[in-house]
């Protein structure tokens, strides 16, 4: 897990003069404690501190980017982009849990959380929350079918269920199962949820990987 620095605080005299000039609202913007993204057409236009924080960037660089440079892979960017539209769409507030990718290159989980300005166009103009995870959560470098087999082994779903969920035979899914629990070093199914953590069902987004 990549070391992320601490939190950056305003200055006593800062501190002093926000609460002077009542800009309470900036102050909480800038040091809430998860990163807050303004986005349209999912071009970032704004974050916060945190933000630059959790990704390992200055804010400059990451002003009028679009996100696809924060993802693992421009497929995983491409495969994510009409995801949570129909809640979006009828006013509802979104969420999942995706990898994404920090400036040094290291992967981690976030949970993100969106709001949309536009329903009738979901992704015009966005508010955006990501929460870093990567303290009860470690990224562990699972392919995309890897993935796609854990979650739905976290269903509770046999190995011949999922061969035909995924539209694959039972012995590559037991393939996959086996590397599973070679890579996290277990032995059995329920020591292999212990190791991975929840990353099972619908608000998890996987790697792009084959």
């Amino acid at each position: 897990m990549t070391a992320q620095p601490p939190q950056t605080h305003p200055s006593p005299e800062t501190l002093d003069q926000l609460f002077a000039n009542r800009d309470l609202m900036r102050l909480a913007y800038d040091f809430l404690p998860v990163g807050i993204v303004v986005t349209e057409n999912r071009v970032l236009r704004d974050c916060n501190r945190r933000f630059c924080e959790i990704f390992g960037y200055p804010r400059a660089e990451l002003l009028d980017q679009l996100f696809a440079f924060l993802y693992p892979s421009e497929e995983e960017f491409l495969n994510l982009r009409s995801r949570g539209d129909d809640t979006l769409g009828a006013g509802a507030p979104y969420w999942d849990e995706r990898v994404m990718r920090r400036k040094d290159g290291s992967l981690f989980w976030v949970r993100v959380r969106g709001h949309s300005f536009t329903p009738e166009d979901p992704l015009a103009r966005a508010v955006w929350s990501f929460a870093d995870l990567s303290r009860s959560r470690p990224y562990q470098p699972l392919t995309r079918r890897e993935r796609e087999v854990y979650s739905l082994l976290c269903e509770g779903k046999t190995s011949k269920e999922i061969a035909r969920s995924l539209g694959l035979s039972y012995r590559t899914v037991e393939v996959h199962r086996a590397r599973l629990l070679k890579k996290m070093g277990v032995s059995n199914t329920a020591a292999l949820f212990s190791s991975l953590g929840d990353i099972d069902g619908d608000h998890v987004v996987g790697s792009a990987e084959p």
